[in-house]
């Protein structure tokens, strides 16, 4: 007598009723009513709010900076994930608790404490004036803060595949003859390559979001250091609720875009 075992775990009908439950009410009815609100504009007044130049500066700005911070982390997050990985050290437990530190800290500290520090006359920012250029106040200041609270996503993203890498893998390929760099493009790359897409498409979406960190050390300069989560706040406090939730869509379908487009890139490199 054979025993028929369920391809799924017990009790599927009631979790899954459950997680879309929870899905619809955190997520899908409010991205629903977003929608729902812009259609109080015709086409005509929806393309003319979202092609307004400004606008179209602040979707640059924020898009262009939350790349470059994505990018800056999956570099500098990476080579903090493999430290704290394959070495151990005095003051380990220090580094990895600083990491959590844009987690745990209020965004708005973070944006205050960035901008004392990097303002023109502030204890780093007065170097930066004599030689010429500004970090606060400017995309540099803002590209700055938003690598500071991103910087958990790579690293935490990563951290579990490095230790899942045998290291009698590099070591073979060492025995073999290759050459670190052979190693690291050969051996590791590979296997890092989807997880550190995602860490870069996390730190990326947090990054276009992101209010808190930015609002003080941007500067708030309209077609210069505008960011659209700010034009949004001034849209609502001008009670034009209609122009909010179009520039809202607007981020909404950008940022879908190009998650989507990452994560298509993601599958295409881990099933080729």
């Amino acid at each position: 007598m054979s025993s028929r075992t369920s391809p799924v775990i017990p009790g599927f009908g009631l979790t899954l009723g459950y997680t879309l439950v929870y899905l619809s009410l955190l997520v899908l009815i409010p991205l629903g009513a977003l929608f729902l609100k812009t259609t109080e504009l015709t086409w005509e007044q929806f393309v003319a709010i979202i092609s307004a130049p400004r606008v179209l500066a602040a979707l640059k700005l924020s898009f262009g900076t939350a790349f470059v911070a994505a990018l800056l982390n999956a570099v500098i997050g990476t080579l903090l994930a493999w430290v704290l990985v394959r070495y151990t050290f005095l003051g380990r437990k220090v580094i990895e608790a600083m990491i959590d530190l844009p987690f745990a800290l209020p965004t708005a500290v973070a944006g205050i404490a960035l901008t004392a520090l990097y303002a023109p006359n502030g204890p780093v920012g007065q170097f930066a004036t004599a030689l010429g250029f500004k970090i606060a106040y400017s995309p540099l200041g803002i590209t700055l803060a938003l690598t500071f609270v991103t910087l958990p996503f790579v690293v935490r993203t990563l951290q579990p595949v490095l230790a899942d890498i045998p290291r009698e893998v590099e070591e073979a390929a060492a025995c073999l003859g290759a050459r670190p760099l052979q190693v690291a493009r050969h051996v590791l790359l590979p296997a890092l390559l989807p997880a550190w897409l995602t860490g870069f498409a996390l730190a990326f979406a947090r990054g276009v979001g992101e209010y808190g960190s930015v609002i003080f050390i941007a500067g708030n300069m309209p077609m210069k250091t505008e960011i659209l989560p700010l034009l949004i706040m001034v849209k609502l406090d001008q009670y034009d609720y209609a122009g909010a939730t179009a520039i809202g869509v607007l981020m909404l379908v950008v940022s879908f875009i190009l998650l989507l487009l990452i994560n298509l890139l993601q599958r295409r490199i881990a099933h080729p």
